[in-house]
């Protein structure tokens, strides 16, 4: 029984992380109408710069260093929205949109190499342990993904739900030229959007570091699995996003104790196979 809370814990974390990358999909494709084929390498980018530059060169202690990283990948991620995005937004093609989000990525990932190198590194000591709860040990990374996860998750909510930008950046994804009929700038608000996605690939990034090693292919799969997390959960829906990626993430933990571990990764390829087949629209994505 111990074991089984505690991949369940494991899955319910990973995929948080899955939900996160889908929820960073979903709202750059509601306010732009772009697929972001470079966000695993927001994520990458975001981790290096925690890791590489705040903690081990220059010495910022954890805490510090987080929002240090925030601001500089929400920084980021404003400039990439008017050097990228918004253009992008503009054209009549989506194939040179892809193309574009494609090249930033490549940009990113050069500009990694270059500045951090190629050799993978690791934080001693970030996020390690564990918590014992009853008979139960779980992973302090897992419980303070999961923690943390759930405080963006409801944060976002609130946040475009409640907030005067909130609701103007939903008004930008429904119709942006009726948004800007209504005096709604709908660069700023695309600008603030990346933005904000930025920042959860930072995050992602930073949560991850204590499971990966900090390297150059760290997001890759990542990137992929949020992918299909919110195909999964019905895509450009956040709660959908939320609802793929856990399901993605237990289904993986606990199909890994039927099949070689190895081949976990294939898991969550083949459930996004079977509802592309049976129910393309996802499981949430017809309810309003």
């Amino acid at each position: 029984m111990q074991v089984l809370i505690q991949l369940l814990i494991t899955g319910i974390a990973m995929g948080f992380i899955y939900a996160l990358v889908a929820i960073e999909y979903t709202i750059i494709w509601n306010a732009t109408g772009l697929l972001n084929f470079s966000h695993d390498k927001f994520i990458l980018f975001g981790a290096y710069m925690f890791a590489g530059t705040y903690v081990l060169s220059l010495g910022l202690p954890p805490v510090i260093a987080v929002l240090c990283t925030i601001i500089t990948m929400f920084l980021f991620g404003i400039v990439s929205a008017f050097v990228i995005f918004n253009p992008l937004s503009r054209l009549s093609t989506n194939l040179f949109a892809v193309i574009g989000t494609v090249i930033l990525g490549r940009i990113i990932t050069e500009a990694v190499r270059l500045i951090w190198g190629p050799l993978p590194f690791s934080l001693d000591g970030f996020l390690k342990g564990s918590y014992k709860i009853g008979s139960v040990v779980v992973s302090r990374s897992h419980v303070i993904i999961i923690l943390v996860c759930t405080l963006i998750t409801v944060s976002l909510q609130l946040f475009f739900k409640f907030t005067k930008t909130g609701k103007a950046m939903r008004c930008v994804s429904e119709n942006k030229t009726a948004a800007s009929l209504m005096g709604v700038n709908v660069s700023i608000n695309i600008a603030l959007t990346v933005g904000i996605s930025a920042v959860i690939c930072a995050i992602i990034g930073i949560l991850v570091v204590p499971i990966f090693n900090v390297e150059l292919q760290m997001s890759s799969m990542i990137g992929l699995k949020g992918f299909a997390s919110g195909v999964i959960g019905g895509f450009g829906h956040l709660p959908g996003a939320i609802l793929g990626g856990i399901l993605l993430g237990v289904v993986e933990i606990f199909g890994s104790m039927i099949i070689p571990s190895v081949y976990k990764d294939c898991l969550s390829f083949i459930l996004l196979i079977i509802f592309l087949l049976i129910k393309p629209s996802g499981l949430l994505r017809d309810r309003k």
